[in-house]
């Protein structure tokens, strides 16, 4: 499995889920590397500081770990701490932001390294995230530091936000237990790190439906719904590697969701080591017949 990286500007690492540990180095390799690179690049330019804890201790890089508390954070980072470390030597570190509190862009500490926004009730991290979506855009770009995102952190990187709900007016569009504590679907602001709408756990939870029926209702251009223990990373400028193209790795799939000609949706799915582009238009595939409880008066062609 493709587990390799470049540069660490303006990368983002998209995650759907999962805790298998014979991919943990897929999974959260890339994003560790990259973070280890953002860390070699602030030291030998001087910017890290002497005398903040971790900054001179070693090449681990510190990850901040930002969990939406409800009330088993320390249990929650517990997870991701083991998780991280067992795909690279790394220093997570967490920032525990209470149900219905903000998360403080401080936070991001000078001897931090890479952000990774864990997995949880969406609408809430949405909450906790809002305030700080464009300064954390903002200071991530300024100081070259890699984001990846945890199912509802993966959501949450998106400019516009699935954050959950299950009906469209009243239709149903997936399974209920997926819903987040909402009912219509909303579509909210997120960080604005990807230009694409985020979905997680797609094969294992049944997202996709969602998805679909977001994008065919015009309110999404362009969705990416994620399977479980599997990574989507997006480069600089837009792409991997900064041509406009996101790479896919691990065990499961991520899933373009675009509008089709004449109506409907367009999905094309991906497995390890492919990559599909961000923004450019793709030619539509040969429609095929879909369950009409997948989407809301949505048609959908598959390739």
């Amino acid at each position: 499995m493709s587990s390799g990286t470049k540069s660490s500007d303006g990368r983002v690492f998209l995650i759907g889920g999962g805790w298998e540990e014979t991919v943990a180095d897929v999974v959260h390799g890339p994003f560790l590397r990259a973070a280890r690179a953002a860390r070699a690049a602030s030291r030998a330019s001087g910017a890290a500081p002497a005398g903040v804890a971790g900054a001179d201790s070693g090449s681990a890089p510190r990850i901040l770990c930002v969990i939406v508390d409800e009330g088993d954070g320390a249990e929650q980072f517990a997870r991701y701490d083991v998780a991280l470390r067992r795909a690279g030597d790394c220093t997570p570190v967490p920032s525990l932001v209470p149900v219905g509190e903000r998360f403080e862009l401080g936070a991001v500490t000078e001897d931090v390294s890479g952000v990774f926004v864990c997995g949880g009730l969406t609408p809430a991290y949405q909450e906790a995230l809002a305030e700080a979506s464009g300064p954390l855009a903002a200071l991530l770009v300024e100081r070259g530091l890699p984001y990846a995102g945890f199912s509802a952190g993966a959501a949450l990187a998106a400019r516009d936000a699935v954050v959950g709900g299950w009906l469209v007016d009243g239709v149903a569009v997936c399974p209920p237990d997926t819903a987040e504590d909402l009912e219509e679907i909303e579509v909210r602001a997120g960080l604005g790190l990807v230009p694409f709408g985020v979905e997680n756990h797609a094969a294992q939870w049944g997202t996709l439906g969602r998805l679909t029926a977001v994008v065919a209702g015009g309110r999404l251009a362009h969705g990416v719904a994620i399977d479980e223990n599997t990574l989507v990373e997006v480069g600089g400028e837009g792409g991997e590697g900064g041509d406009g193209r996101a790479r896919v790795s691990g065990l499961g799939r991520a899933h373009s969701v675009r509008p089709a000609p004449g109506g409907g949706v367009l999905v094309r799915s991906y497995g390890d080591g492919e990559s599909f582009p961000v923004s450019a238009p793709v030619s539509a595939p040969v429609p095929v017949s879909v369950p009409a409880s997948a989407s809301a008066s949505a048609s959908v062609s598959v390739s």
